[in-house]
């Protein structure tokens, strides 16, 4: 078992999972929320996510403010903002393009939740599934007699405590995002 191999997948898991919860609002308001927005612009030529198009700040703790670099595509970034199924209701303020963000409610709260328990369970069975894959090699060199029988145990313990520290990661990641979702 190449145990770089092994980290590397594993870091890419929790990688693709911690990227994939910013995107679930909480309580604070973070350019997180729209930076990976797909927006049609350039008269729908090109789709580009809103982090390529221009910058995103944090204004008076509720609001976001979206500064294109490119004025004059202002308009179709407002109605891709508006068209991603997000709830977000952007308004042009001269050159900047503000979008108010009200607290969630105690509902919408809890489904953020269940959706971040969601992806936390994908994330775990992501990293089951990379252990699962090199179970299966190990198994393979132990039939083929490259692997002895103490050699595979201890390599099968090496990777579950691997597996279990990776999971034991993203429950902690998943438990912080929880927090940060319950509070007003």
């Amino acid at each position: 078992m190449d145990k770089q191999q092994l980290l590397t997948q594993m870091d890419g898991a929790v990688k693709i999972f911690s990227d994939d919860i910013t995107t679930i609002r909480t309580g604070r308001v973070s350019p997180a929320l729209i930076e990976n927005l797909e927006v049609l612009v350039y008269s729908g030529a090109q789709k580009l996510r809103l982090l390529e198009l221009g910058s995103i700040s944090v204004e008076g703790g509720r609001n976001l403010v979206f500064q294109p670099w490119d004025k004059t595509i202002i308009g179709e970034i407002k109605n891709g903002i508006m068209q991603s199924g997000q709830g977000f209701n952007p308004i042009v303020d001269n050159d900047k393009i503000r979008i108010a963000m009200p607290a969630p409610t105690t509902e919408q709260r809890e489904n953020f939740v269940k959706l971040l328990y969601k992806k936390l369970e994908a994330a775990k069975n992501i990293i089951r599934d990379i252990r699962g894959k090199l179970r299966y090699e190990l198994q393979d060199k132990l039939r083929s007699k490259d692997l002895s029988e103490d050699q595979f145990k201890i390599e099968e313990e090496s990777l579950q405590k691997t597996t279990d520290d990776y999971i034991a990661k993203v429950e902690e990641m998943g438990k912080r995002k929880e927090t940060e979702i319950r509070e007003t």
